[in-house]
This record gives C-alpha cells, sequence and structure tokens, in this order.
C-alpha cells in the first residue's frame, strides 16, 4: 500500500452515521462496482464505489457491506463481504484481503465470504420491512450504462416485491457531504502532495517544454509522495488550449510568450485535492496577462470571502457574477452596453467565465453535496473561478480547495503559492 492505512474509526464513525438516519428494522445494502473490461481480457484499473469506500475504507473487488442495526443477531448487525481468498488465483491477481486485515481496516468484526452470503442474506432480508439500496446520483452523472448497482436493485425488487424501499442516496448526499476531522486530515494529505508537486514544475516548466512533460512530472511526483496518483485526469493546457474547459490531451508544445493552464490534483487515501494555477510558461506575466490573472484572483478571493455557512450555492454563484461584471468592465471585456440588453439567463459576463465557480470535494472530486440548500460547516469546496477569452487566446483559472467552518471558512491551499510575485519569484530561482 502506497499510503499508510486509513484511520478504522473514521469508518466506524461514518456507519453510525448513516445507521441513525434508517429506519426502524431496517436493512441497507451497498455492492461494489463493476470491474469494466477494456479489450480483450484487459480491464480498466478498478476503481471502488464511493460509498461504499466511505462507510469500510475496502478498495478490493466484489465487496458488500451490509447494515442491519435491528438484527436479532448482534454478530449481524454490521456484516463486510469479501471474496473468500484463492491461492491459484492470487498467483495471477495478486493477493486478496484476509480476515484480519479487512477488520483493521474497516473496523468491521463479522466478515462473510461471497460464496456464503446467499444463506444468510435472506433471513435477514425476511426479518427487514424495509431495505435501503445504494444508487450513483451525482448531479453531475450522465452515464446511461447501467452498473452493478443498478443491477443489483433490479435483482433485489424482483425477489422481494413487497418490501419497502429506500434510496440510500438521500441520506449519503447529506452525510459525505460533512467531513470529519479525519477526512479533513486526509485531503490535507493529498492537497501538500500537490503543493510540492506544483513547486517541482515551477522549476521545470520553460518554452518547448511539452504539456504532456508536464503531466509525467506530475504522475512522478505524485508515486513519491505515496499518493495512489492523480485524482482525476491532469489538465496541462497551454495558450489558447486553455480556454478547453476538460482539455486532457495534453499534446502540444508551450510556447514562450504563452501561459500554461493547469488543473490536477493527488489522491491520498482515496480522497482529493483539486488545484489549479496558472502561470508564463516562460516564468515572466507579460503587461496584460498580469492584468487578467489579477483580475480572476480577485474574483477568487472575493468568492472565497462569501463561503461562509448559511450562503446556498446558487445565490454565492449570483454574487460572484455581479463582482466578475464589474471587473470586465475595469479590464476592458465588457462595455456598459454590454449589460443593457443582456440576457438575465445567459448574463454578459458568462461569454468570458462560462462554468460554476464551486464544487463540493471528498472521495470523489466532484463530490457529493447540495447545490441548492444552505452551505453548512464541515463542507469543502473548491473556488475556481476563470477567465477565458477567445479574441486574445488566452485562459486563466485559479483555483483552491476551502474547508467551510462555523464561523467562516479555511483556506486548505494557503501555502500555495498564488500571487504573480511569488510565481515569479520561484520559476526565476
Amino acid at each position: 500500500m502506497k499510503y499508510q492505512p486509513n484511520f478504522p474509526e473514521l469508518f466506524t464513525k461514518n456507519r453510525e452515521r448513516f445507521v441513525k438516519s434508517m429506519q426502524k428494522n431496517s436493512i441497507a445494502i451497498f455492492v461494489s462496482n463493476d470491474e469494466l473490461p477494456v479489450n480483450g481480457d484487459a480491464l480498466y484499473p478498478f476503481k471502488q464505489n464511493s460509498d461504499l469506500f466511505w462507510l469500510s475504507g475496502i478498495t478490493q473487488e466484489d465487496s458488500m457491506v451490509i447494515l442491519f442495526p435491528d438484527n436479532p443477531d448482534p454478530k449481524y448487525k454490521e456484516v463486510l463481504v469479501l471474496v473468500r481468498p484463492n491461492e491459484l488465483k492470487e498467483k495471477w491477481d495478486g493477493k486478496r484481503l484476509r480476515r484480519n486485515e479487512a477488520q483493521e481496516i474497516s473496523g468491521i468484526n463479522t466478515i462473510v465470504w461471497l460464496d456464503s452470503l446467499e444463506g444468510l442474506l435472506q433471513p435477514w432480508i425476511h426479518l427487514s420491512d424495509t431495505i435501503y439500496l445504494d444508487t450513483n446520483e451525482n448531479d453531475r452523472k450522465a452515464s446511461l450504462i447501467q452498473t452493478r448497482e443498478y443491477r443489483f436493485v433490479e435483482e433485489i425488487k424482483s425477489r422481494y416485491p413487497l418490501h419497502h424501499y429506500q434510496r440510500t442516496a438521500r441520506i449519503m448526499k447529506e452525510l459525505r457531504a460533512i467531513k470529519t476531522p479525519q477526512e479533513i486530515e486526509l485531503i490535507q494529505q493529498a492537497i501538500d502532495i500537490t503543493n510540492n508537486t506544483f513547486h517541482r514544475l515551477l522549476k521545470f516548466i520553460k518554452p518547448g517544454v511539452k504539456e504532456y512533460e508536464i503531466e509525467a512530472e506530475i504522475y512522478h511526483s505524485f508515486l513519491s509522495q505515496k499518493s495512489t496518483g492523480p485524482a482525476y485526469g491532469s489538465i496541462i493546457a497551454s495558450g489558447d488550449r486553455a480556454r478547453t474547459l476538460h482539455y486532457v490531451s495534453n499534446n502540444d508544445e508551450c510556447k514562450d510568450g504563452e501561459l500554461v493552464l493547469m488543473d490536477f490534483g493527488a489522491e491520498y487515501g482515496s480522497y482529493c485535492a483539486d488545484l489549479t494555477r496558472t502561470v508564463p510558461v516562460n516564468g515572466k506575466f507579460t503587461r496584460r496577462q498580469k492584468t487578467i490573472y489579477n483580475a480572476c484572483l480577485h474574483l477568487h478571493d472575493y468568492a472565497k470571502s462569501l463561503l461562509k455557512p448559511g450562503i446556498t450555492i446558487v445565490d454565492y454563484t449570483e454574487k460572484v457574477g455581479e463582482e466578475a461584471t464589474q471587473q470586465f468592465l475595469k479590464i476592458g471585456l465588457l462595455k456598459k452596453s454590454d449589460l443593457k440588453n443582456e440576457d438575465p439567463e445567459n448574463r454578459a459576463y458568462r461569454k468570458y467565465l462560462y462554468h460554476g465557480i464551486s464544487h463540493h470535494l471528498g472521495i470523489d472530486v466532484h463530490d457529493l453535496g447540495t447545490r441548492t440548500e444552505p452551505i453548512k460547516a464541515g463542507m469543502v469546496l473548491t473556488v475556481e473561478p476563470g477567465i477565458y477569452i477567445e479574441e486574445e487566446k488566452m485562459g486563466v483559472r485559479i483555483e483552491n480547495n476551502i474547508w467551510i467552518t462555523r464561523n467562516g471558512n479555511k483556506d486548505l491551499m494557503a501555502k500555495i503559492p498564488i500571487t504573480v510575485e511569488e510565481i515569479e519569484a520561484l520559476m526565476k530561482n
């Protein structure tokens, strides 16, 4: 394991939080993600179902977590289901968790092998009145592929049609949005790794370097610091390519006089960092680049000042839009005439800032959390305004990760260089 094992008390507390939200005499069943085929007999790297990981810390495929707090047999109030280790299969695919190892990671004492589950699960379901089933209800999800949890929902509902059913997603959206101190520690570790990597990049970037060479430096730096790798596909976009929000081909040359936008973050212990910085390829901002960058940094600081318990992301985005309008007037991107007849549904500033300002962050880089209800203490959100100018073939974005506290917020990336002066000084040295 590249990183240190997570705290079993973290997952024990998470299960306690979930169980408190369950109805009386109910059972909750969580299944792991699919192993997805690429071509031939190859598979994509396995990524655990985030809800199952949040409850158990288990990253192994073909796992299940079953919570039945009113089970008459106390031994089976919480159960972790794993594939039985097979020595022959392990010669091909590697070691699988033993009972004691899984107990140490998850804090769950009762381990059941998958091949013996059927005789236990049916009686448990017969004893329960309500079944909680897990589905991926992240608002950003767009895939139409029927994944394992949806197939499991169909199977259980067809076998037990007279039970009451509830969605775990509604509970998870509330619980996972509020991070515990231990989760903040893991996010901070991912951020610290990302910070070290950014410093490395400032010494590496120069005219003529390829975007993919910068990406390679990121990957090398992450792995050398015990990260499991990038939390998402790194965006390394120089010049006009920085206007493409999810540019991930990273194929071109970074040229003298251009800016390079880098959106990347480490994963540590299955928790994500999400950093964006825009720097001059030759180490020195031009006067115009500095003007645009400082306008973006002003929006970043303004947005950060608004993030407090009680505000909704909708209201927050509206306020940032008002400030963006004023900034774009100052730097010559908008004229007063552009504002007179602007479409309320498509504000004039949207020509140069066409994405949201914040999203929740945690186990997933676009983590679960509300966008319409008031922000609460304990949430972690990104702050990432950008300015994208087609006429000038330029894109600037600045992103930090912010922990919402009772009285305001804490910038978890406060130690990462962000000002023009800091960036130029480090690139010069």
